[in-house]
């Protein structure tokens, strides 16, 4: 079992957010939106995601019991989901040929799943399940989490005016190697634990 510190947490949440990351997938969303309103828009999905992670933090317990799920299960679950996820940060599909949509985006695919994706969604679980008399903790790395998201979307147009494109792309790949390192462990750690039970 992984054994989280507040700080740790924080770090990992905001790996997997990947607000450096949703840089180009709020701008390319944002586009038809009128400057002036980006920011609300902006404030309004991250807020939305805050709500839906929390909520799994209140209700991850009761969620395994309902499911039958094991902490274990969740660990190994958390660390695929995790590899995949960096495996996407460090090699990104090509630009989606999809058309765009003019309106303003509400919930998907910004709050959903830009943010609080699948592997957030079994992180705050994974904490929660882990250390639940912890809870406050979580929530607090949760808040400075969604804080950083904020401000790095909100700021996202003069990040990329000031480091350009390509320092982006090679600070988002840089994170996705940290947390390829960190869903490894998870999964080391997970398989360790399974064959001490055998």
């Amino acid at each position: 079992m992984m054994n989280y510190t507040f700080a740790s947490a924080t770090i990992l949440l905001i790996l997997i957010t990947d607000p450096i990351g949703n840089i180009p997938i709020f701008a390319n969303a944002l586009q038809h939106v009128s400057p002036e309103r980006r920011p609300w828009v902006i404030l309004r999905e991250v807020m939305i995601a805050f709500v839906l992670l929390l909520s799994f933090m209140f209700v991850g317990e009761s969620f395994l019991r309902l499911m039958n799920l094991s902490e274990l299960a969740l660990q190994i679950g958390g660390g695929v989901i995790l590899f995949l996820i960096a495996l996407r940060m460090v090699f990104p599909p090509p630009a989606s040929d999809e058309p765009e949509t003019r309106e303003e985006p509400l919930i998907v695919p910004l709050a959903i799943p830009a943010i609080a994706g699948p592997s957030a969604l079994a992180t705050v679980l994974l904490l929660v399940s882990q250390a639940p008399e912890r809870r406050v903790e979580w929530i607090a790395a949760l808040c400075v989490t969604m804080s950083v998201s904020a401000v790095v979307l909100v700021l996202s147009e003069r990040i990329q005016r000031v480091v350009g494109k390509r320092f982006v792309m090679a600070l988002e790949r840089l994170m996705g190697l940290v947390l390829v390192s960190v869903s490894i462990e998870m999964l080391l750690k997970g398989i360790k634990t399974f064959s001490m039970q055998l």
